[in-house]
This record gives C-alpha cells, structure tokens and sequence, in this order.
C-alpha cells in the first residue's frame, strides 16, 4: 500500500488527512432558505449522526515567524562612538483564523473587486465580481456572519464548501472557485451564470413541447444521478437553482445552491423539513427520508414543464402540504389531453407518494419517454465515480505518481466528499476496499458492470498491487482530474520529481520516483520518457509535464453539450 507516514522514507511528500473510523461531515439539519416553508426541522437527529464526529469551531491563530535577534555588536578599539543596536523588529502581526472555514482570514477585496448585485437571499447577497489579475468575472455569494446565529448555521456554511468541492469538475453544476473568510463575512466565488434562471424561460414559454422538456429533464436528471452517485443529495431542487450559463437558446444549463445539500450514504434517514413548499415530497413532511426526494422534485418539474403549474396548489403553504399528503394528480385539464402516455407515466412514477416505489435517476434515464430520439442508448449509463475510475486507469504509471503528489496537496474540505464515500463503500471498516466491496459499492450507485470490467478498475486504483484498494489510492484515484489544472499543484508535483532542482525531470529520477511507490517496471520508463519528452532530448521539462498530465482530461477542453431549448 502507499503511506504518506512518518515512518515512510519519502519525507517530502505531502500526506492526505488520513482516513478514520468516523467521518467528521456534519449533519446539522439546515435553516430555511426560502420563506417560512423551509422551517428548520425539530431536534431529531439523523440516523447517520453517531457516525460522525462533531467539530468544534477553530479558535487559535496562525503562528507568526518569530523574530530574529539582530547581531550583537563587538566591542572595537576606536575611541568613535559605538554603533547604537537597533531595536528589535516586531513579530509579524498573527493572522486570526476565521471561525467559520478554520482558516486564516484574508481580504476579497485584494483579489476581487466587486460589481452590481445579482440576487439576494435570506443569508447572503450575490454580486458580480471581478478578479483583477485577470478581468475574468465570476459571481460571489456573500454570507454575512451576523445572520449565522449558532453553531449549526455555521456548519451549514462549511458543509456547502465541503459539497461544492467535492463535485467540482461536474459539467452542469456551477463551480465553486474558491472561499474566503474575513471579519464580517464569507464569500463563496463561483462560476458566472449570465442566462438567468430557468424559471424565468419556463415562465416567458409557459410549457416546452414534450422533446424539448424530456431534452431539458434527462440533463437535470443526469445532474441528480451525478450528486446521488458522488453520495450527496440536493434537498432543495427548483428551476429557480438551475441557471442558464449564458443568453444563448442553447445555453448549458447548471445546479446551483447546495446550501441545503447533504452527505449521504445508503441507508441514511433525515428527518429535519428543508425545501421550498410545491417542490417538498410528502415523505420531509413525515420527516423520514432520503435521497428520493430529489425524484419527486424534479416530478414536480417536470409536470410545470409539460403544463405550466404546479400539481400541488393551494393559497397557503398548509393548503399545499396537505395537497402533496393526499398525492392526487390533475391529468385532466389542459394541456393534459394532448399530452402522450409516456409523459404522464414518467410524472405519475417519479410522482408515487412511496419512496421505495419512486423511480430512481437511473431508472428515469432508462425511461423510454426520456431518452435521445426515444431509444435506449448502446452503452450502459456510467456513475461519476466509474467515471473517474476509468479515466484513472488510462494513466500511465508517471501520471499516477504526479496524481499521488496532488492528492496530497487538497485540503480537508476538498476530499471531505471522498472520504465519505470510501467510507461508505468500506462495508467492514478495515481501511481497505475489497473487490466486492467495490463491486457492491458501484453497483448501488446504478452501475451494471461485468467481473472483468470490476477487476480492471480493481487494478488500476490498487497502485501498490496488493489487491485491496487503501485510503490513499482511493483518494487519488477518484479526486477529479480538474485539480491538474491550479499551478499550484502541478508545479508541488514537478518539485518532487526533479530532485535536484534543475528544472528537468531525467530517466534516473523518473525511475527513482516509481521504485519509491512500488512501480518498478522499468520497460514502463522508456516508453514513458519517449511519449512525454516532445523535444527529444532525453528529459522532461515543466512544459512537457504540464502538456502530460493535462493531455486526455476532459475538462481541460470540454465539449459541447447538446442541451436543447425549443
């Protein structure tokens, strides 16, 4: 297995936060976000809650440099005056450390400078931003402080940073570009939604034809199966949180707002009443559910597409709640009789008031209304994960050690996601995934894989060979391949190859590297020196590795998507 402990003769490599019998990923029930219908739910804890720890929030500061003592003067002979000592320098002042992200404060405003407001919320206000190094503008959530009264809404804050970063690199979710901490507030930098909400194209259609609702459905879907696999259900989904990227009538269409989010592994009940009030699934108001509720949210979605209104209606959020209890389903009116079969099947099972009955996102994606010109598509539906797994695997044994290095370089926060889905899939709590436990875990996310297909991925993320999969391959296998592109971590990851700092990584140091991890084909290191050295002259420089490690990955240069908006 690879370790990064202190007993390991690598001494400069960076370790991941190890992997612990429990997971320290808060479950606090979230406060409302929309109006008085998201009410925080009572005390009840969630089934999960004894399997994780509960943080204390960070009060201590960073350590300053100390000082250093200037030189004492020596006494001299000449009769001129000595040289008076100069006083010692103060120590740099400490950076407090901010109590809600647990790390140093720094100002927004040195990176950043801020713009027109674009939405406001019942925590934080977003407003345009600019990053002055670049120009380039994003949006930035500012959360004030003030209006995070306990400890709870502070780990509300944190675990949306936590589930942001986890599902970074997903094509149609917005992504968060960093968190910063100051006095009085947090800001959340995201990715630059400039097409506005959906709700207001639905609104301005009033309903899409049936293609262009299954079109518009199968990529919110594939968003939902995308969260469910990566162990994270939404709680909150509503066309006012998927945004349109740009004015285009083409325009991608991305998640947004998982300040409702959670963690979860299967089997998990919540019972705490989060949501907006004609998107809740009967089974919040009986406070015991799970990630099914996202289905029939995007039910009810997809029933405002076909028709323009919501299926549960009533003047006052009482009257609605009782309306979603009692299931019933309005197929009659119009535009109803014109609608097909297969429609009002999809609604009625993503629609079913029982859970167990409901259909899952894989299943929707199989629906024959739902799929691409009506057929099911030739190759099986892959989960995030797989995904990642598979790419992983493509790697050559060069990649795979920059990778490692990577991984060690990621916050707490930014694999927090990971480490509770290799929990989840460590059925025994030994640190190791076996290959059922992989088998197993890949197959409750939705994924029909053959013995060999398992084994394949089995071998690609087992680096050391040993046949179980540890915490760190795990982590390294499995990290999205987008972090490749902060020059931060490329740059850590040369470093530890180019020993003596020459600026160029040659075949000896190569090999040494791979003997340190287990790898020590050494037919691997011709051929691996002859694909990556561009110049041919025997080494590799930073460009060259640069050009490597970001060559097959799909974020680096993403395609377009046939999102269609009739």
């Amino acid at each position: 297995m690879i370790h990064a402990s202190p007993s390991s003769p690598i001494q400069t490599f960076p370790s991941i936060p190890q992997y612990q019998d429990s997971i320290p990923t808060p479950f606090c029930p979230p406060p409302n976000t929309m109006g008085n219908c998201c009410s925080r739910g009572s005390s009840s804890k969630n089934s999960q809650d004894d399997a994780r720890a509960d943080p204390e929030l960070p009060t201590t500061t960073a350590t300053a440099n100390a000082a250093v003592a200037p030189p004492v003067a020596s006494p001299t002979p000449s009769k001129s005056p000595r040289p008076t000592t100069p006083p010692p320098s103060k120590p740099a002042k400490p950076t407090p450390i901010g109590p809600v992200l647990g790390r140093p404060m720094e100002d927004i405003k040195s990176v950043y400078s801020m713009g027109k407001e674009l939405g406001r919320g019942q925590f934080g206000v977003t407003h345009l931003c600019t990053l002055k190094a670049t120009g380039e503008q994003f949006a930035c959530k500012t959360i004030a402080k003030r209006k995070l009264a306990n400890k709870e809404d502070i780990e509300d804050v944190r675990r949306e940073v936590q589930i942001m970063h986890h599902l970074t690199g997903q094509p149609n979710i917005v992504e968060l570009k960093g968190a910063f901490e100051d006095k009085h507030n947090v800001h959340l930098v995201m990715e630059l939604c400039a097409g506005g909400e959906l709700f207001d194209r639905i609104i301005a259609k009033g309903h899409y034809t049936e293609r262009a609702a299954a079109s518009l459905l199968r990529t919110i879907v594939q968003i939902v199966h995308t969260c469910h696999s990566m162990g994270v259900v939404h709680r909150d989904l509503k066309p006012e949180n998927f945004l349109l990227l740009n004015k285009d009538e083409n325009s991608p269409l991305k998640a947004t707002d998982f300040g409702l989010s959670m963690f979860f592994k299967q089997g998990d009940v919540f019972r705490d009443i989060v949501g907006s009030a004609y998107y809740i699934a009967p089974e919040v108001l009986k406070r015991k559910y799970g990630p099914e509720v996202d289905i029939w949210s995007i039910g009810v979605m997809l029933y405002i597409l076909l028709c323009g209104v919501p299926p549960f209606w009533a003047e006052s959020e009482n009257g609605i709640f009782n309306a979603i209890l009692r299931g019933h389903i309005d197929f009659t009116s119009d535009p109803w009789h014109s609608i097909s079969p297969g429609a009002k099947e999809l609604v009625r099972k993503m629609l079913h008031t029982d859970p167990k009955q409901r259909l899952t996102a894989f299943q929707v994606l199989n629906h024959p209304w739902i799929k691409e010109d009506g057929e099911a598509p030739d190759t099986p539906l892959d989960n995030a994960v797989l995904n990642r797994l598979k790419q992983f695997r493509a790697m050559n044994k060069f990649k795979k050690v920059a990778l490692r290095v990577i991984a060690g370089c990621l916050s707490e926060e930014e694999i927090m996601g990971l480490k509770s889905m290799f929990k989840s899939m460590d059925t025994d709590n030994s640190g190791t995934i076996t290959l059922e436990e992989l088998k197993h875990g890949l197959s409750k996310q939705g994924t029909k894989l053959s013995e060999y297909e398992v084994k394949q991925l089995m071998e690609a993320a087992d680096a050391d060979g040993n046949g179980t999969i540890d915490y760190d391959e795990f982590i390294t296998a499995t990290m999205h391949l987008n972090r490749m592109d902060r020059e931060e971590h490329l740059y850590t990851a040369f470093q530890y190859f180019d020993k003596d700092n020459s600026g160029y990584i040659t075949t000896e140091e190569l090999e040494q590297a791979l003997r340190e991890f287990g790898m020590q084909d050494e037919r691997d290191i011709k051929e691996i020196i002859s694909e990556v050295d561009a110049d041919n002259d025997g080494r590799i420089n930073y460009d060259e590795f640069v050009a490597m490690m970001r060559k097959g990955n799909p974020e680096a240069n993403p395609k377009k998507r046939r999102d269609v908006f009739v």
